[in-house]
């Protein structure tokens, strides 16, 4: 028998050599393919993320437009609101002025006018009286110089 082990093609520390061999490749193509598996895993995971990012960047800009479109119409809408309302005071006014007894009490108010027969009396109080431009306080002014300075303020005011 030790002549036929001798004779033997492979001896029991090659067969041993060539099983750890075999051993070896089986477990470095396990690894391998488990290696691929991951990579493609991997590479799986990279692509999703990446159309995801793409998916982001090119969504971000149109809705940052949308989102501010939208504060804008809101805002558009507000001031719309507010024009209303200011266009039915305006016709509140208007109709009021309309009205005789209104502007003849705005008339006497404002201008202080009197109708022929009465006495008119202005009171002023001393804290309320107002410097005009030359000195002279309101009550000290004729009634059309009155006018005339609102309409110079108001102009200014505009300005």
């Amino acid at each position: 028998m030790a002549g036929r082990d001798r004779g033997d093609r492979f001896s029991t520390t090659t067969r041993i050599k060539l099983l750890g061999e075999q051993t070896a490749a089986r477990v470095y193509r396990s690894q391998t393919r488990r290696q691929a598996r991951r990579s493609r895993l991997t590479s799986r995971a990279a692509l999703l993320a990446l159309v995801v990012c793409t998916l982001v960047v090119a969504l971000a800009y149109p809705i940052r437009q949308y989102v501010s479109q939208r504060a804008e119409i809101a805002d558009l809408e507000r001031q719309k609101q507010q024009a209303r309302e200011r266009v039915g005071q305006l016709r509140d006014l208007k109709a009021r002025w309309q009205d005789d007894a209104y502007a003849e009490q705005q008339i006497r108010q404002r201008l202080h006018y009197v109708m022929p027969g009465e006495t008119g009396y202005v009171v002023i109080d001393p804290g309320a009286a107002r410097q005009s431009r030359a000195g002279r306080t309101a009550a000290d002014r004729s009634w059309y110089s009155n006018v005339w300075y609102g309409v110079d303020r108001s102009d200014a005011a505009a300005q």
